[in-house]
């Protein structure tokens, strides 16, 4: 009798891939002991670069980006998807003035959510054939414990904006909800109170956005590249922004730039801003980390 094969369609085959993500997470939670220590006696060096470099980390991405378009924009829908879910519960549950913050604030974590670009452009460079589900193996990867112990930095420090934006609502506007998105906006712009809310909060975000650079802007590539611990990759991310303040200033007002270029057309240029950006970080710390 002949045996019958079922063909998985992609989202079956996705899903599947999701899980096994999942269980991978889990059982790499344990991992997480010792993360924080040094594992190499020498600390990483860090060299000087220009804003050619960062040009030139940009078109790396890109090339990395078209090279396998298809697969890339498919995983990182995920994010506008996500954002639009998020929009989405703070309208129902009454926590419009978080709308922002909630959207904005994504770009605090999304180092995190950059690691398995991170990994698809190591592999391009090594030579490796490169699909959407190599994002996904980073989970198997022996840094993923001190990935996750980073990733939990990030994610704290992005609760703690949104409970800075929640005040700065309540002190301002607050602590009463707006009646409509209308109104609040309305609010926000034609009174005093509302310019108030706005400029303190875009400089409370500001200096988020700064730390989070500072900790991450070579960290999550390190980690992945190099057997180091979060608090030797941590430093030397710290370093590599001391030692380019110019050049790193510069790469932070491109990645705000481009989220907000991304998150115009209701989030879904993000599945283009997102890994070009991604991409463009793993040839950054390659120009600023000497191997």
């Amino acid at each position: 009798m002949a045996v019958q094969h079922h063909v998985r369609n992609p989202i079956e085959w996705g899903w599947d891939r999701l899980k096994e993500t999942g269980q991978a997470i889990g059982s790499a939670a344990g991992t997480m002991d010792g993360a924080w220590e040094a594992r190499e006696m020498a600390p990483p060096v860090v060299r000087k670069i220009g804003i050619a470099d960062l040009r030139q980390s940009l078109r790396e991405g890109a090339r990395d980006f078209g090279a396998c378009r298809t697969d890339v924009v498919f995983l990182c829908m995920i994010y506008p998807i996500a954002g639009l879910i998020i929009s989405r519960f703070a309208f129902d549950y009454g926590m419009l003035p978080l709308i922002f913050p909630l959207v904005s604030g994504f770009a605090l974590i999304a180092p995190l959510f950059g690691v398995g670009l991170y990994e698809m452009s190591r592999r391009r460079e090594l030579g490796t054939a490169t699909g959407w589900a190599d994002a996904f193996a980073v989970v198997r990867s022996p840094a993923i414990g001190s990935v996750m112990a980073l990733g939990l930095v990030l994610i704290g420090l992005f609760a703690l904006w949104l409970a800075a934006a929640n005040v700065i609502y309540t002190l301002t506007l607050g602590p009463d909800q707006p009646v409509s998105a209308i109104a609040f906006a309305r609010d926000a712009v034609t009174t005093p109170q509302g310019w108030t809310m706005v400029i303190a909060g875009v400089g409370v975000g500001f200096l988020f956005a700064l730390l989070v650079l500072a900790i991450s802007v070579v960290s999550f590539p390190l980690l992945l590249d190099r057997n180091v611990g979060v608090r030797q990759a941590v430093t030397t991310s710290f370093r590599a922004v001391r030692e380019n303040p110019g050049p790193m200033a510069a790469w932070g007002l491109i990645i705000a730039a481009g989220l907000v270029i991304g998150a115009i057309p209701l989030l879904v240029g993000l599945a283009i801003v997102l890994p070009i950006l991604g991409h463009a970080t793993w040839h950054l710390y390659r120009k600023v980390v000497v191997n």
